[in-house]
C-alpha cells in the first residue's frame, strides 16, 4: 500500500497501539479507536489477526488453513470501515501460508478503495439528529418513565466465521426508536467483525418494539443495546 498512500513508521504505531493495553485489540469501541488513531497519528490504521492453524474433519484428513482476517479503521470516527477476510487450505502448512501471501496485493486495493471512499462519506456525513436518551435512574426525568423495551426478543446469531474460528467478543450499538415503536436509525459503537455486527443490526431492526414513555406519553428515545458473544463447545449426548 505505500505507493498509494502515506504510511506511518510501523514499528512507531504498534508500539502506541501496544501502550492501549487493549484487553480485546481486534473489539473497539468508537472512542477507543479514536483514542488509538490519535496517538498514532494516523487518519487510518489497520489491525491483521493471522495465522495457519491445523484442521481436520470427518469429510477429509488433516489439513492446514492460512487465514487473515484484516480490519481496517478510521481514526476519525472510530468505525470499522473494511474487514475483509482470506483463507487459503491445503495438505500443507507452507503451501497454505504461500497461496495466503499471494493475496495481499488483492487485499491491499480493495483495502484502498474502501479508505478513498470512507474519506469522502466521512466528510459529507450529516450529524445524527438530536434525540432524548433515557435518564439517570435516580434523575428527575426518571419519575414515571419507561423505557423502550421489544415485544419479542431475538438472539442475534452467533455466525458462522464467529464459531469457525473461537471468537469472544461484545457488539455494541445505538438504536432510535421513534414514538410509533419502529427503529430509525442504529450505529455500531462496539464492533467486532465476523459478521457479528450484521447479525445484530439485522435482529434488533426485525424486532417490534413498545416505544419509551413518560407520563403515559409515548415518545422517540435513543439507547444502548449490548450482547456478548461466545463460542460454547457443543456436549454430545450420552
Amino acid at each position: 500500500m505505500s505507493g498509494q498512500v502515506k504510511l506511518v513508521d510501523d514499528s512507531l504505531a504498534k508500539s502506541a497501539f501496544d501502550a492501549s493495553a487493549f484487553i480485546s485489540p481486534y473489539n473497539l469501541s468508537l472512542e477507543e479507536a479514536k483514542r488509538v488513531g490519535q496517538a498514532i497519528g494516523c487518519d487510518f490504521f489497520l489491525l491483521v489477526r493471522s495465522a495457519v492453524q491445523r484442521r481436520s474433519s470427518f469429510e477429509r484428513d488433516e489439513y492446514y488453513d492460512a487465514y487473515a482476517f484484516v480490519f481496517l479503521v478510521s481514526s476519525r470516527s472510530g468505525r470499522l470501515i473494511a474487514r475483509p477476510y482470506t483463507t487459503q487450505i491445503s495438505g500443507k502448512a507452507d503451501d497454505a501460508r504461500r497461496d495466503l501471501d499471494s493475496t495481499i496485493s488483492a487485499t491491499a486495493n480493495l483495502l484502498i478503495e474502501k479508505l478513498r471512499s470512507a474519506v469522502k462519506s466521512e466528510l459529507n456525513e450529516a450529524p445524527p439528529p438530536a434525540m432524548e436518551e433515557p435518564p439517570d435512574e435516580r434523575s428527575l426525568a426518571a419519575k414515571n418513565f419507561r423505557a423502550p423495551v421489544p415485544f419479542r426478543r431475538l438472539k442475534p446469531e452467533y455466525t458462522r466465521l464467529a464459531d469457525e474460528y473461537e471468537v469472544t467478543a461484545t457488539v455494541d450499538m445505538l438504536v432510535d426508536v421513534d414514538a410509533d415503536g419502529h427503529v430509525q436509525r442504529t450505529e455500531i459503537t462496539r464492533w467486532a467483525g465476523y459478521d457479528l455486527d450484521e447479525s445484530v443490526d439485522k435482529d434488533v431492526r426485525s424486532m417490534n418494539w413498545r416505544p419509551a414513555e413518560r407520563d403515559g406519553k409515548f415518545l422517540p428515545m435513543r439507547f444502548l443495546v449490548r450482547y456478548n458473544f461466545k463460542k460454547i463447545d457443543k456436549v454430545p449426548k450420552p
